[in-house]
């Protein structure tokens, strides 16, 4: 289903009839009421109600959605478009939001000749527009459904073994959880920026904001210790997290190495597959919404026609490739890197890539100098700036719902009639036509993981927030 003309869809809402026979799908119950005992397949999604006019004393609410269903590719999804044209109706029928193109601006890949594809660029163009023009007393929304990705390590460091958790625009432009903790940090007192992303790895794309529901931050700090514990005990620094990266990469499309003492990866990233804890027996379809690191290498490398791209020179990669235009992360992580060359720094990364890093590098440094001064612009007080995970400060003027946890899957589902959308996106509305009143974050939140645990997934939404923020009502 694509996105249509709005005022249509408003016009001519979908209903179904009393006599019609709810559709069967993998993990999706009906929309109305959630029923006691086991899971139940799955009805279509009705539209959302309409509950409330705006309060003329509030500021005014401004959106930006975001469906990439990334067509025709081998990381192709099916419900990201009704995702958005879901929650456009319902931030028009529920919420006030103006549909007028200012009020309510939708990115989508729905039309390939549309003027505003969902890139990377323009996808930071308008957040960054959207806080910008903000001010106290406004209600700002973001909601993306599409592929998400972590991003290893690259400086070459022995202590940079995390991992940028990011958001896949169509053009494999990423924008990285530093890029959002930075841009909600802009958001003026009196005003609230929400998140919602429907995506994989969502845990932790607003990144030192305090994770009032899930577990994202504290087994990101447990799997950092243990990196920590093998870079002092020698036990190989860097090089053993990019071997790591490289096995997760196998694993994530099915290929299991031997491991030495029998340990298992605690990260799977099959994109393919479905999720195991469904009855195989139902009629419809799920995949997840995790674009797993070689697959999105195969992706870039279509994207941009270079065919030598590998862990150690993805961000680089980006920067030659995207520019002014690239994450501000990758343009300062490019700097870094470039000054570590001209210092005669060979080791970490470059040694390790070999010819490819420093054949890039060398050959910017010979040319043109214009191309450079993006990242050369940067200012980067130091190189633990631009390791993988986020050092920006928290931010407190932000609400993020994430899909799942940094280590799991959102799901993709497809109904036996081809009905295709989100778990959690599904969720919301079943939560929002459920209850005609005041809907809290936490309470949101809360009821989406009972939601989608009885249906039958295994992704478990979050709530990342300050504290006087868990109570306020969901978007506005």
């Amino acid at each position: 289903c694509q996105i249509g003309n709005a005022s249509d869809s408003r016009r001519q809402p979908q209903t179904k009839s009393p006599s019609s026979k709810p559709h069967q799908i993998h993990a999706i119950i009906s929309i109305h009421r959630t029923p006691r005992g086991p899971p139940r397949r799955l009805a279509a999604p009705t539209p959302s109600p309409t509950t409330a006019e705006p309060n003329p004393r509030m500021g005014r609410k401004r959106a930006v959605l975001v469906g990439i269903n990334y067509a025709g590719t081998k990381a192709e999804l099916k419900g990201c478009h009704n995702d958005v044209a879901r929650m456009r109706r319902c931030l028009v029928d529920r919420f006030g939001f103006d549909d007028d193109g200012a009020g309510i601006r939708v990115l989508s890949d729905a039309d390939p000749a549309a003027p505003l594809q969902p890139t990377g660029a323009n996808i930071r163009r308008e957040l960054a527009r959207l806080v910008a023009d903000a001010r106290p007393g406004d209600s700002l929304f973001f909601h993306y459904s599409g592929h998400g990705t972590r991003l290893p390590a690259e400086t070459g460091q022995d202590d940079d073994t995390g991992y940028d958790e990011c958001i896949v625009p169509s053009d494999m432009n990423l924008i990285t959880d530093q890029d959002f903790t930075e841009l909600v940090q802009k958001v003026p007192d009196g005003c609230l920026f929400t998140i919602v992303s429907d995506s994989c790895h969502s845990g932790g794309l607003l990144d030192k904001a305090k994770e009032q529901i899930g577990h994202s931050t504290k087994q990101n700090k447990a799997q950092q210790g243990k990196r920590e514990d093998r870079s002092d005990s020698g036990s190989g620094g860097f090089r053993s997290f990019l071997k790591q990266t490289v096995r997760e990469a196998f694993e994530s499309q099915g290929v299991h190495l031997p491991r030495r003492g029998g340990q298992q990866s605690s990260y799977d990233d099959d994109a393919e597959s479905e999720e195991p804890s469904l009855d195989s027996g139902t009629d419809g379809h799920v995949k997840n919404r995790s674009l797993p690191l070689s697959t999105f290498i195969e992706m870039l490398k279509e994207k941009t026609g270079k065919d030598d791209i590998e862990v150690g020179s993805i961000r680089m990669t980006l920067f030659n490739v995207f520019g002014e235009d690239a994450s501000p992360k990758i343009k300062k992580f490019m700097k870094v890197m470039l000054e570590k060359l001209q210092q005669g720094q060979h080791g970490g990364v470059v040694g390790l890539v070999g010819a490819l890093a420093q054949e890039l590098i060398r050959a910017k440094l010979q040319g043109k100098q214009e191309e450079l001064k993006p990242a050369m612009e940067q200012e980067v007080h130091g190189v633990e700036e631009v390791y993988a995970g986020t050092t920006a400060r928290a931010p407190h003027n932000g609400v993020l719902i994430s899909g799942c946890q940094t280590d799991q899957t959102s799901a993709d589902a497809t109904t036996a009639k081809g009905l295709s959308y989100g778990a959690l996106s599904n969720a919301i509305q079943s939560i929002l036509a459920d209850k005609d009143g005041k809907v809290s974050n936490k309470e949101l939140v809360l009821r989406a993981r009972q939601l989608l645990s009885k249906q039958g997934y295994k992704q478990q939404p979050g709530l990342y927030c300050s504290d006087r923020h868990t109570e306020v009502a969901f978007i506005c």
